[in-house]
C-alpha cells in the first residue's frame, strides 16, 4: 500500500521522510499552490471585464474568492498530481494552524484526491511525534479554513481598495494594510511625541564614599527638606516638569550644583538608617512567537524576519517544536524533560518545587499549539547537537528560557542607606546608596531576560554595599555635580513595536516580521540600529488614513476584527455576512473609498506643519518630501529618509539658503 505525505517544505520532507515507516512518499507543496491573482495577467479572461475582477474577490456575489495556480506552482502541482496517481492514500502534512489547514484544503481543491484523505498534524518533528500523528489523523477543520480565508479576503479588500487612494492623492508604489497601516501610526505617533518634546536640563550631586576600605556611590536626593528634580519628575511626552508651585521639586542650577559639591566634598557624613530587604525573582514563560521574536531582537540584535527564518529551519530540521504559537504552556513531556535536565546540569536545590505551568496574557491568545521548546525528551543544548550561527544563537536562547521555566525563584537581598552630609548647616543634604547581592541564583544560571551572558547578568545583579550600620561615618572620597537632560520617548525597535501590537491585540504573531518587512520596503520606515524611524511618507500616509479611513488605523477597531475573526475559527461567526458588513453599505469600506477619492486633498494631506518649523513646512510629493519658505518661493528636497524629529528649523533654513530647488 502506498501512502502519499504532502507537507509545505522541502526540509520538512527531507527530516519527516528519516521516521516513515516504508511506503510513504513524501512530497513538499512549497507553501500554497494556490491563491487570488497578484496582477491583471493572472486574472482569467473569462472574469476580466467584471468590476470586481481588481480585487480578485467577488463583491457582488458572496464574496467568493478568485483562485488561481500562479504560474511558479503548476509544476509543482503537476508533480503532487502524478505521485497522487499511484498513491492509496493521501495525508496531509502541513503545519498545525490556520495557514497549514488553508494549504490543506487548497490541496484539496486541486488534487481533486479520488482516495482517502487524512489530515496529519504534529507540533515537532521527531520520530515519537510523527509517528504518534499517524496513528491519530483527523478531518480537516474547514472553521479554520474559513478564518484564514477571511483573513485573506479581508486583507485583500483593504490593501486592493485603499492602496490606490494612496497611489492617487500621496505617491506611487505605496500600500494600506488592515495590520500595517496600524503599526506605522503607532510609528508616526511616537516619532510626533519626539517633535513636540522639549528638552529639559536638571542636576544632582554623586559623592564616592568609602567604609572599612570599600568605595561606593551614593546620590543626592535631598537638600535640606527640598526634594531634588528626577528624570520621573518631568512628563515623558513635553519634557516638562509634572509639579508646579510648592509642589515642583527643586531645581539646582550647574553653578548651584558645582558649589555645593565643593563645599560638601570636605564636610562630615554621616549613615542616617540602613535598611534591607529580601526579594524574590521568578522566571518567565516559555516563548511564544512574540516573545521569541522580542528576546533574539534584544540579545541579538535579530530582526523578527531573522528570527523567524531562523526558527523556521530549527523547527523543520526537528530540533525546536512549532514556532507559530501564543501558547505558554508546556506539554507534560516537556516538563519532565525541562525538569530533568536542571536536576542534572544544576542540582536538585535549583528546580522549582513544582512543575511550573504558564498561560496567556496576550488578548485573542488561541494556545493551539504549546510554547516554543528543543524537541523531544532530551533537551540537548545548542553544542550537543552541533548548531552554530544563527541557529546556534536562537536555539540556545529556547533551550534557556524552557529550563529556566522550571527553575527555582532567585532570592536577593536589597539595601538601601540614607547617609547625611553637612548637617545642621545649610548646606544639610540627604544621599541615598542602595546595593544587591545575589543569595541564591536559581533560574539566573540558566537565563536572565534581556542579556546575552548569564555568567555576565549575574555579576551584574550583584553590586553589594559595604557593612553599613547606623551613625556610622564614611570618609568623602568625591563630590561631582552631574548635569542631565530629560529625553524623548524612544523610538519603538522590532522587540517593543511587536510588543506594542501584541498587547493592543492588533495582528498576529505569525505576521509581525512580514508586517515589518512591509513597512520598511514600502518607505514608511527605516532602519537606524536597532531604530524603527518613520519617515515623511508614513506621516502624510498616516494623516490621510486617520481622516478618512480612521477605522482602519485605529487599534481598537482593528483589535475587534481579530476578536471577529476569531469568532470565525470557533464557529460563532459566518464569514460571508460578517464580509458583507465591512465592505458594503453605507459605512462599509467601498463606500468610503468612494468618497474619499472625491474629498482628499492631495496638497492638505501632504502638508506636515510643527511649531518648531514655523514659517516653514513640509510636503511629501511624488518624489519625496521637501521642505517649503514662506509664501512658497523657496523649497528644497529632504532626504527621503529623514526623521522627521530630528529634522529642525535650522536645518530647513540652511536647506532653503543654500539654494533648494529654486
Amino acid at each position: 500500500m502506498k501512502r502519499l505525505v504532502v507537507v509545505e517544505s522541502p526540509t520538512k520532507a527531507r527530516t519527516i521522510r528519516k521516521f516513515l515507516p516504508a511506503g510513504y512518499q513524501v512530497e513538499a507543496s512549497m507553501g500554497h499552490v494556490r491563491d487570488l491573482p497578484s496582477s491583471a495577467a493572472e486574472i482569467p479572461e473569462s472574469v476580466k471585464k467584471e468590476k470586481w475582477a481588481r480585487l480578485g474577490v467577488n463583491v457582488e456575489d458572496g464574496f467568493t474568492p478568485l483562485y488561481i495556480v500562479p504560474a511558479d506552482k503548476r509544476k509543482t502541482v503537476k508533480m503532487l498530481k502524478d505521485a497522487l496517481k499511484d498513491a492509496d492514500e493521501l495525508y496531509l502534512a502541513t503545519d498545525e494552524d490556520r495557514e497549514g489547514e488553508s494549504i490543506g484544503w487548497h490541496l484539496l481543491e486541486v488534487l481533486k484526491p479520488k482516495v482517502p484523505v487524512r489530515r496529519m498534524v504534529f507540533h515537532e518533528i521527531t520520530k515519537e511525534a510523527i509517528l504518534r500523528a499517524l496513528d491519530e489523523t483527523r478531518d480537516l477543520d474547514t472553521r479554520l479554513v474559513d478564518a484564514q480565508e477571511a483573513r485573506r479576503i479581508l486583507d485583500r479588500l483593504v490593501g486592493y481598495s485603499v492602496s490606490p487612494v494612496l497611489w492617487r492623492k500621496v505617491a506611487p508604489k505605496l500600500s494600506a494594510g488592515r495590520v500595517q497601516s496600524v503599526a506605522v501610526r503607532v510609528l508616526v505617533e511616537r516619532e510626533w511625541e519626539r517633535l513636540d518634546f522639549v528638552k529639559a536640563a536638571y542636576n544632582d550631586l554623586s559623592a564616592t564614599l568609602e567604609q572599612g576600605g570599600t568605595r561606593f556611590e551614593a546620590r543626592m536626593s535631598h537638600l535640606g527638606e527640598q526634594r531634588l528634580a528626577t528624570g520621573k519628575d518631568f512628563d515623558e511626552k513635553t519634557g516638562t516638569l509634572k509639579a508646579t508651585g510648592a509642589a515642583a521639586p527643586l531645581m539646582l542650577s550647574n553653578d548651584d550644583a558645582r558649589a555645593l559639591a565643593a563645599r560638601l566634598k570636605d564636610g562630615p557624613w554621616r549613615v542616617s538608617s540602613v535598611e534591607q530587604k529580601k526579594t524574590t525573582r521568578k522566571p518567565g514563560a516559555p516563548f511564544i512567537t512574540s516573545t521569541l521574536q522580542q528576546e533574539a531582537n534584544r540579545k541579538l540584535g535579530m530582526s523578527a524576519r531573522r528570527t523567524m527564518q531562523t526558527a523556521q529551519k530549527l523547527y523543520e530540521q526537528g530540533h525546536i517544536t512549532y514556532m507559530r504559537t501564543d501558547s505558554p504552556t508546556l506539554s507534560q513531556e516537556a516538563l519532565d524533560a525541562a525538569r530533568a535536565a536542571v536536576d542534572r546540569r544544576y542540582g536538585k536545590e535549583f528546580l522549582s518545587p513544582s512543575p511550573r505551568q504558564f498561560s496567556a496574557k496576550v488578548r485573542n491568545a488561541q494556545e493551539a499549539h504549546e510554547a516554543i521548546r528543543p524537541a523531544g525528551t532530551q533537551m540537548r543544548t545548542r553544542s550537543e547537537i552541533g548548531l552554530s550561527g544563527d541557529e546556534g544563537a536562537v536555539y540556545d536562547l529556547i533551550w534557556k528560557r524552557t529550563v529556566a521555566s522550571q527553575m527555582a525563584d532567585a532570592r536577593l537581598l536589597q539595601t538601601r542607606a540614607l547617609i547625611l552630609a553637612s548637617e545642621g548647616t545649610a548646606d544639610a543634604s540627604t544621599f541615598r546608596a542602595s546595593g544587591q547581592v545575589v543569595e541564591f541564583a536559581g533560574f539566573f544560571r540558566a537565563f536572565v531576560e534581556g542579556k546575552d551572558d548569564p555568567g555576565a547578568a549575574l555579576d551584574d545583579r550583584d553590586n553589594p554595599l559595604p557593612a553599613l550600620a547606623e551613625n556610622d561615618r564614611p570618609a568623602c572620597r568625591a563630590v561631582e555635580a552631574q548635569g542631565h537632560e530629560t529625553k524623548p520617548p524612544a523610538r519603538y525597535t522590532d522587540a517593543s513595536l511587536v510588543q506594542k501590537l501584541e498587547a493592543e491585540g492588533v495582528g498576529r504573531p505569525s505576521t509581525y516580521a512580514s508586517i515589518l518587512d512591509t513597512i520598511v520596503f514600502r518607505g514608511y520606515v527605516t532602519r537606524v540600529g536597532n531604530q524603527l524611524v518613520p519617515t515623511f511618507t508614513a506621516f502624510a500616509t498616516t494623516n490621510l488614513l486617520e481622516k478618512n479611513f480612521e477605522r482602519l488605523v485605529d487599534t481598537q477597531f482593528t483589535a475587534r476584527m481579530e476578536a471577529e475573526l476569531d469568532g470565525i475559527a470557533g464557529g460563532e461567526e459566518s464569514m460571508r455576512p460578517y464580509l458583507e458588513r465591512f465592505f458594503n453599505g453605507a459605512d462599509g469600506l467601498d463606500a468610503q473609498v468612494a468618497a474619499g477619492n472625491d474629498a482628499i486633498d492631495p496638497r492638505e494631506i501632504s502638508t506636515i506643519r510643527h511649531a518648531k518649523w514655523d514659517p516653514y513646512i513640509v510636503r511629501v510629493g511624488r518624489y519625496g518630501p521637501y521642505a517649503v519658505g514662506p509664501d512658497e518661493e523657496k523649497r528644497g528636497s529632504l532626504p527621503p529618509d529623514a526623521a522627521p524629529a530630528d529634522v529642525t528649523r535650522e536645518d530647513i533654513e540652511a536647506l532653503l539658503d543654500a539654494g533648494g530647488d529654486e
